[in-house]
């Protein structure tokens, strides 16, 4: 039982750091008043260039890079469609979803001549990290230690990322730019020059969530391996208020549940409804997050009444 309950939880840190990444991007643009749907799209693309690369160049490192150069550039056409040219985030996030699947659908047909998914010898995967004598400890060993690369970069990155949001001049002008934009406007400061930043980072390291899906969590790339994370990631932003740890915890209670519905699989249950899990309790808590919404509305005008 014990062993069993080790395994799910190392599962979990695999499974939550596609999402703990790529939440961490949309937090940015969360916070600079940007909602950004299109990270799954974001990832998807990621992911594949970080396959074609490493294949290409038999490296896992310009695998990353490709990710990363590819997360940057379709970064930067959301902020030129949202930002720049006032279009309807939203519109512009399914857009950018449909257009990722559609293009490495076509692209891996083109390119590989395949259909459906591309594994092959030649795809250097992200190496997997033994952490020196901790790997020797019995329980903690078997939980934290032989990950892929990005399991522990995410880590870092969740820290790194309250530094700038809550402890830099950039995160204040960040969270400015969506909260009192005009008040930051009168500071000299341009709050679309922040959403652009914002929409940047959030490629960025969509992109780097993607790498981990094909090179890190798999050495392959299948059609939509996304499976919709960029939309739990969203939900994980919402949850955590765009605060990183926050959001850090809500990515690794969706991976638990992605986690606990392998092991169950292995018991017979049917792998239709274990896939369910995740995206289940993303609604259930979307809705529980509206209805806490209305209650705490009704009690404030409810007080504001008795003053």
């Amino acid at each position: 039982m014990l062993e069993m309950l080790v395994a799910i939880m190392g599962n979990t840190l695999r499974t939550a750091t596609p999402i703990v990444l790529a939440a961490m991007g949309g937090q940015f643009t969360e916070h600079a008043g940007v909602m950004n749907i299109g990270m799954d799209g974001m990832m998807l693309i990621g992911a594949f260039a970080a396959v074609t690369a490493s294949y290409l160049f038999a490296s896992a490192a310009m695998g990353v890079l490709a990710a990363i150069l590819v997360g940057l550039l379709v970064g930067l056409l959301f902020a030129i469609f949202v930002v720049k040219l006032r279009s309807d985030e939203f519109i512009i996030g399914v857009a950018l979803n449909l257009f990722a699947g559609g293009l490495t659908v076509f692209l891996l047909r083109q390119l590989f001549g395949v259909a459906g998914a591309f594994a092959d010898p030649g795809i250097v995967g992200l190496p997997n990290i033994e952490l020196g004598f901790i790997k020797d400890i019995p329980i903690l060993g078997k939980l934290i230690s032989g990950h892929s690369l990005f399991v522990y970069i995410s880590w870092i990155i969740v820290f790194a990322c309250w530094i700038i949001v809550y402890k830099t001049p950039l995160g204040m002008r960040m969270r400015a730019s969506g909260e009192h934009p005009e008040s930051l406007r009168s500071l000299g400061i341009s709050p679309e020059s922040m959403k652009i930043i914002a929409s940047l980072l959030c490629g960025v390291l969509c992109g780097i969530a993607g790498a981990h899906l094909s090179l890190g969590y798999l050495t392959q790339f299948t059609e939509g391996m996304s499976a919709s994370r960029g939309f739990i990631a969203f939900a994980c932003i919402i949850f955590g208020r765009a605060n990183p740890p926050k959001v850090f915890l809500a990515a690794l209670f969706f991976g638990f549940l992605d986690a606990l519905g392998l092991r169950m699989q292995f018991l017979g249950i049917s792998s239709d409804i274990t896939g369910m899990m995740p995206y289940l309790m993303t609604v259930l808590m979307m809705v529980w997050m509206a209805v806490g919404e209305r209650y705490k509305k009704k009690r404030m005008l409810k007080l504001n009444k008795v003053k």
